[in-house]
């Protein structure tokens, strides 16, 4: 529970209350399905079918062999997908009137200088009106003197060097086209630099491992990608130069959500995404550093995380947020049940602390509430029904929240779709982030977690710093330095009397605009935090004698080397003990 100046302590109904409701409704829902039949898991709508789409080969330079076996391949698509391809060479194809009967139009390794002044004008209104747009390898290496054209496929062809095995590494993997690749994908093509980097402009799918292969220029080198151009769509691969790429499953089924992507079949957040920090990046390295709360928890295998038992949460305990963008992907298996919780204080253990004080931000396919379902602010408000169907992937698929929380605002996002927003009375300004797992049976996956704030990170500036304190509970363990470890399970307790204090050398003197307070069941009632230059002369930045214990997290202006926690007044028999104490400012 959160304490401001001026700001109550919110309470809510019984968690036990809530675990039960949850449970009756999931079994009333399946008990519906069963029944009636006539309650499904929803599907995503799309923009429209996908129906048609044209292939376009034609070279006026280098001409690549696997031409022919790209057309039979996504012929092949067309075939198992529902949707039928035209094939051509022919530019005079391009007029305004044809191009309006396709969704998409797949540039295949075409070359050169393709279109006349015309069918560039064409194709270019055509983008305008909706179109999409499909680059596969060399369409980079095309319409040089056309810069539109160069925008619209990202980045120019530049040069290669010889055919050879590379690693792939996939950076997003909630898109359709890249969604059924591991991490990693290690393959033989022929791998193409560029004349530019065009990560600022599009959003990047996959990047090349320069260190696997000889040849590479460009450090950071992405190599698939989506934008939104023109007022269309594009999708582009720097794959495809072999013969054998098009018998390869895992790059057809790329290219098939590439078509998808482009011709608005799928949904698909292309907007560029940079500034962002990884907080769970598929390696154990990062998970180490989240901390489960309650029961159940996660594996990880392939770079996602993997529910089982619960109710629980695996939440950040290395920082607090404020004023940020949190994007992650999660995947439902089927009607299952997650979450995202935001701006909650350390929850020492207890799931149900998240849900009293912070927000979670529903996934959860069937519920029959609007306000806890996919996309809500569980139990405080719906999200728009109409933009989120369309915006989302059924069941099995993968799907991307980004949650904007800026101040008391939080605004969502689903596929790069905005379904809702939410001003919140709760102290959520700044706090930390979670993910749930819910139980057995309410399965949820989740990966790629990242962070970029809008402000410098939020750094405990008390954080392992010297503690000096009046005293220590007789005989235990619990020391002064208990209190700044970063371990929410040990703490500093004092004597049993009064008065007692705790004081922590910031190193140097710092601003000083927050103070959390984590209590252990023994807390103080009247208490001061105080300010010193000089660990001698001391100003008094806050003041209650109404503590209540919990977690005191304080709004407060102030400046100083040392930082005082003084007691006048236990609350117990017992003596001041704190789990906690974190310093915020600059």
């Amino acid at each position: 529970m959160d304490v401001h100046p001026l700001t109550p302590r919110l309470k809510s109904p019984s968690p036990l209350h809530a675990r039960v409701s949850r449970v009756l409704l999931r079994a009333a829902l399946a008990l519906a399905v069963m029944l009636t039949g006539i309650l499904s898991v929803p599907v995503a709508a799309s923009a429209a079918p996908l129906t048609k789409i044209l292939v376009f080969s034609k070279t006026a330079g280098f001409r690549h062999s696997s031409i022919p076996n790209g057309i039979a391949a996504i012929q092949r698509l067309g075939t198992a997908n529902g949707f039928t391809v035209v094939a051509t060479e022919d530019a005079a194809a391009f007029t305004t009137a044809n191009l309006a009967q396709y969704q998409a139009v797949v540039w295949l390794s075409t070359t050169g200088d393709v279109l006349n002044a015309a069918q560039q004008t064409a194709f270019q209104s055509y983008i305008a009106a909706g179109g999409g747009y499909v680059g596969i390898h060399a369409a980079a290496d095309t319409e040089y003197d056309w810069p539109w054209y160069g925008g619209l496929v990202g980045a120019w062809f530049s040069s290669h060097p010889a055919t050879q095995q590379a690693t792939v590494r996939v950076e997003d993997r909630s898109n359709v086209s890249t969604s059924h690749l591991a991490p990693t994908w290690t393959r033989t093509d022929e791998w193409y630099n560029y004349r530019s980097n065009p990560r600022a402009n599009v959003k990047v799918l996959a990047g090349l491992d320069e260190t696997s292969y000889t040849g590479g220029t460009m450090g950071d080198h992405p190599i698939t990608w989506c934008q939104n151009y023109g007022g269309g769509r594009s999708w582009y691969t720097g794959l495809g130069h072999t013969e054998e790429s098009y018998a390869d499953p895992a790059f057809t089924t790329m290219v098939l959500g590439g078509i998808q992507v482009a011709a608005g079949a799928k949904p698909a957040d292309c907007r560029p995404e940079t500034g962002y920090t990884p907080l769970f990046d598929g390696t154990q390295t990062t998970l180490s550093k989240w901390r489960q709360a309650g029961p159940g928890g996660f594996t990880l295998a392939n770079g996602t995380l993997t529910s089982f038992g619960g109710m629980g949460l695996l939440w950040y305990p290395v920082s607090t947020f404020g004023n940020y963008s949190l994007k992650l992907d999660w995947m439902m298996p089927g009607d299952d049940n997650g979450g995202v919780f935001i701006g909650f204080p350390d929850p020492q253990g207890d799931p149900w602390k998240p849900v009293d004080a912070g927000h979670e931000i529903q996934i959860d396919a069937t519920d029959a509430d609007p306000t806890r379902t996919t996309g809500s602010v569980y139990s405080f408000k719906a999200p728009d029904s109409a933009l989120r169907a369309a915006a989302l992937n059924p069941p099995g698929s993968w799907n991307t929240y980004e949650i904007g929380v800026h101040g008391q605002r939080v605004e969502i996002y689903l596929n790069g779709v905005k379904i809702n927003d939410y001003t919140s009375t709760r102290a959520i300004a700044n706090g930390y982030i979670g993910v749930q797992n819910d139980g057995d049976g309410a399965d949820i996956n989740y990966r790629n977690i990242r962070i970029k704030q809008d402000t410098v990170a939020v750094t405990d500036l008390a954080r392992g710093r010297p503690v000096t304190v009046s005293s220590v509970e007789p005989g235990s363990p619990h020391a002064g330095a208990n209190a700044v470890d970063g371990n929410a399970t040990t703490r500093w307790g004092s004597a049993y009397s009064d008065p007692q204090w705790i004081t922590v050398d910031l190193g140097a003197t710092r601003t000083i605009d927050r103070v959390k307070l984590t209590w252990e069941t023994a807390y103080g009632k009247a208490y001061q935090i105080q300010t010193s230059p000089n660990n001698t002369t001391w100003s008094t930045i806050y003041s209650t004698t109404t503590g209540d214990g919990g977690t005191d997290d304080v709004a407060v202006t102030g400046t100083g080397r040392y930082l005082r926690i003084y007691g006048t007044q236990r609350a117990t028999q017992w003596g001041y003990s704190l789990w906690d104490l974190n310093v915020y400012g600059s």
